[in-house]
């Protein structure tokens, strides 16, 4: 079962005198993650309310609820922010990384056994999935409509119409 709580970023530091914290996110952008009301600490056992969040380059700087001095937000530099699966509205096609790694893939046509998603690499055109196969050999896939033909997290796999050379050594 998929946690309900995800790493969404981490605070690296403050900005300005006011009380707000520079957030590395770990996730889609800054921007994403300025749309939430709330996070949380401690893998969600600690409910933050955010009272002002904005994309500052790539980071997000965010206030949250009764933090209001560089002193008081600097305690929580390095400290780990989560999102509520629940308050991730996420387009069709699209999932958490956290949700695809550990998947099994198979192939679509023969259903020949490639191994597991081990990482998944941004590359800023697409994704790129780390498949590691039984025998700990890692395969690169692009993420891509033509290659991933399902997925299916509740199940815990992925098909895959691989492309020619990728799990074999042809030319």
């Amino acid at each position: 079962m998929p946690n309900q709580f995800l790493q969404a970023g981490r605070i690296v530091g403050t900005h300005g005198i006011k009380g707000e914290m520079r957030v590395d996110p770990w996730c889609d952008s800054a921007d994403f993650l300025s749309k939430f009301k709330n996070l949380y600490f401690d893998e969600g056992n600690q409910k933050l309310e955010v009272i002002s969040s904005r994309v500052h380059k790539s980071q997000l700087l965010l206030k949250i609820n009764e933090v209001d001095t560089v002193e008081k937000a600097d305690v929580f530099r390095g400290k780990i922010l989560y999102i509520n699966r629940d308050d991730a509205k996420l387009d069709g096609g699209r999932y958490f990384i956290e949700d695809l790694i550990g998947l099994d893939v198979f192939d679509s046509d023969t259903c020949v056994y490639y191994g597991k998603i081990t990482d998944i690499m941004r590359t800023g055109a697409n994704d790129v999935y780390q498949i590691t196969s039984d025998t700990k050999k890692n395969y690169l896939i692009p993420a891509v409509p033509q290659v991933i033909t399902n997925i299916n997290i509740n199940n815990g796999k992925m098909l895959i119409r691989p492309i020619r050379g990728i799990f074999d050594d042809e030319d």
